[in-house]
């Protein structure tokens, strides 16, 4: 499997924030968010060809308990079978970061599910292709329903504008079976500013609704940098 990275950090995002983790970022994506904050695994993917015992060698090196497997989309890749489950046989508690819109029989702890919303779409004027490639694979219902069956889960949503709330509860009310307790909505912003801005209105919005506000804390501590 090709993976971009594995490091050390602090999770930033979600339930577990705050939880010190090694992350393990693999390389590929079959969508292309124009907002995406780690194109060096999505619009320029890159890395190295690495055996699933040397990505658990590496990862245990860190001497941590909690591992993050994210990308690009984990998901692409037929090793995250074996990977993930020799990960918890070490003990290590699994989280992984994913589109929903592939499945694979995973093992883990925490599946950590973000669908893309039309507001993630590339512009068509510049990506063509893509943008109808993204808008055509970014919503996979069949895939949400299993991953809500199978696993331990959370939900979080990139919110752009208030506009996006409507689609968000559009979103819901077609799987009922999702615990509204467990949905997130996080801010889109790649600089603390931005992020604040948005978050304004956002986390008042998110009380009012039932949701769950979810800030990107690694912006916050860290800025827009690799291995973080």
């Amino acid at each position: 499997m090709r993976i971009a990275e594995i490091y050390h950090s602090v999770q930033g995002e979600g339930f577990l924030t705050g939880t010190s983790s090694v992350f393990i970022r693999t390389s590929g994506c079959n969508l292309r968010c124009w907002f995406c904050d780690t194109p060096h695994a999505s619009w320029q993917p890159n890395g190295n060809d690495m055996s699933v015992d040397e990505v658990v060698g590496k990862t245990l090196d860190f001497g941590e308990d909690h591992v993050v497997v994210t990308g690009g989309e984990p998901m692409l890749w037929a090793e995250m079978i074996p990977l993930c489950q020799q990960l918890q046989s070490a003990g290590l508690h699994v989280t992984i970061e994913t589109a929903g819109t592939l499945h694979l029989p995973v093992a883990c702890d925490l599946m950590s599910i973000s669908p893309k919303l039309s507001n993630s779409l590339p512009p068509a004027e510049d990506e063509p292709r893509w943008h109808k490639r993204h808008e055509k694979s970014r919503h996979a219902p069949e895939v949400i329903q299993r991953l809500v069956a199978e696993h331990h889960y959370q939900f979080k949503f990139v919110v752009d504008a208030p506009s996006d709330g409507a689609e968000v509860r559009h979103y819901l009310n077609d799987f009922p079976e999702i615990d509204r307790s467990r949905v997130m909505l996080m801010p889109q912003g790649t600089d603390p500013d931005g992020l604040e801005q948005t978050s304004r209105w956002l986390q008042p919005y998110c009380h009012e609704h039932g949701y769950q506000f979810c800030p990107r804390k690694q912006i916050e501590w860290f800025g827009l940098v690799r291995r973080t």
